[in-house]
């Protein structure tokens, strides 16, 4: 696993460069969709490849996957839903220009929650009440139907759009849509600040990479806790 890591560090890097270089365009997608695709299930992707998710959620029960672990704040279920927030407002409304599909496909409904934003500056008291009332069956499609609609859209950046920055049109819809928080306004500033091809290397690769690392780290915690699953 640890060599998984090194090699997935390794690739992020000859993605940066190829992003940067336009004449490397086929291959910075390549790299992008194979660098997405360990960060998220199998069954995303649809092909066998080895999985940082898969990894993470293979073996827990439904109490270990809403459990915060003493001293911790997050639950793993928190965590793959702010991931999976995070990419569908980054992908959809900055880099597409389109609706999330939180909205345009009912998820908050069908996963039972009212919470519309991506988590950042959340309370200790809201990431338990989240965690424990999420619907993690529902949650599971939200973040595959994601991450499948990020493939979509990056398959279909050009090389000119890769290195524009992010519209303020677009980042405005971010905060009249609620999906970040006040408290949470230096998260806008740091896309505003960003070009889409630097997008690709934060929320959807880089950011679940940072996360699902975490989850593990919550996942051992639990384990050694509670004895094997």
């Amino acid at each position: 696993m640890d060599l998984n890591r090194a090699t997935w560090n390794r690739q992020q890097k000859l993605l940066q460069r190829a992003l940067s270089h336009p004449d490397e365009h086929p291959e910075a997608i390549e790299l992008f969709l194979s660098q997405h695709a360990q960060v998220h299930s199998a069954r995303m992707a649809q092909y066998d490849q080895w999985s940082f998710e898969d990894e993470v959620w293979h073996g827990l029960s439904e109490q270990s996957l809403r459990s915060i672990p003493p001293g911790g704040e997050h639950s793993i279920a928190w965590i793959i839903w702010h991931l999976a927030r995070i990419e569908d407002v980054t992908m959809n409304l900055l880099v597409a220009g389109s609706d999330q599909l939180l909205q345009r496909e009912g998820w908050l409904e069908r996963m039972q929650t009212n919470v519309p934003d991506t988590g950042n500056a959340m309370s200790a008291a809201l990431v338990v009440q989240l965690s424990s009332m999420i619907d993690l069956n529902a949650l599971r499609s939200y973040r595959v139907a994601v991450g499948r609609r990020t493939r979509e859209v990056v398959s279909q950046l050009t090389p000119y759009e890769l290195k524009q920055k992010v519209d303020p049109v677009r980042l405005h819809q971010v905060s009249i849509t609620g999906s970040v928080v006040d408290a949470a306004r230096d998260v806008l500033d740091y896309w505003g600040s960003r070009t889409i091809a630097g997008l690709l290397l934060m929320p959807p690769t880089r950011h679940c990479f940072l996360h699902l690392n975490e989850a593990l780290r919550i996942k051992q915690k639990l384990v050694r806790k509670n004895g094997r699953e």
